[in-house]
């Protein structure tokens, strides 16, 4: 079915508000029991156990973090290597030319900072910032949301969305208002 609503045109998703933590993650419990896996939330400060109660948790970005940081130590060990070992092998006080010890400092150095830089790519890549405008902005009272007030929405890019029994659903889980979100991008 067609997230469609006569009056306002297309919709984006449909959010909830609610006053207290405990009443609102008890609702996201409630509609990742009902099977809603297009679900997303803005809180004012973390409720614990929201992530893994909606399977956010699996994510590329350890692992993209990890060969990243792999990367950049291989390459740090390898540019010194390379200038130390095949272009300028100079003999220093009769060490040899691969002297592993000194090149340890620009190889941890290369490995945080690859790892550091990674990190935060994928972070805003995952969080597809910047985004200067979100239609769930548009949400009455939703300013309110970095207060006192805990918003759930879900998205009507979701398999099992129907505005009239998502709005039943939403409306039985106790939230203070629920308001259709327009998408006007």
């Amino acid at each position: 079915m067609s997230p469609q609503n006569n009056t306002q045109g297309p919709i984006f998703c449909l959010a909830a508000r609610y006053e207290n933590a405990e009443t609102f993650f008890s609702a996201v419990k409630s509609a990742a029991d009902a099977g809603y896996s297009c679900v997303e939330t803005c809180t004012p400060f973390s409720v614990d156990g929201i992530s893994e109660t909606l399977k956010h948790t699996d994510t590329f970005l350890p692992w993209f973090v990890f060969f990243c940081g792999l990367f950049g130590g291989f390459s740090g060990f390898a540019m010194q290597y390379i200038a130390f070992v095949w272009e300028y092998p100079l003999n220093i006080g009769g060490r040899p030319f691969n002297s592993w010890p000194a090149f340890i400092p620009i190889t941890f150095e290369l490995t945080i900072l690859c790892s550091v830089l990674s990190a935060l790519l994928g972070f805003l890549i995952r969080c597809s910032f910047p985004q200067l405008h979100h239609p769930v902005f548009n949400t009455p009272s939703f300013e309110r949301a970095s207060v006192d007030s805990f918003f759930m929405c879900i998205m009507a890019e979701d398999a099992k969305f129907d505005i009239e029994r998502t709005r039943e659903f939403l409306a039985g889980t106790g939230p203070n208002e629920v308001s259709a979100v327009k998408n006007d991008q």
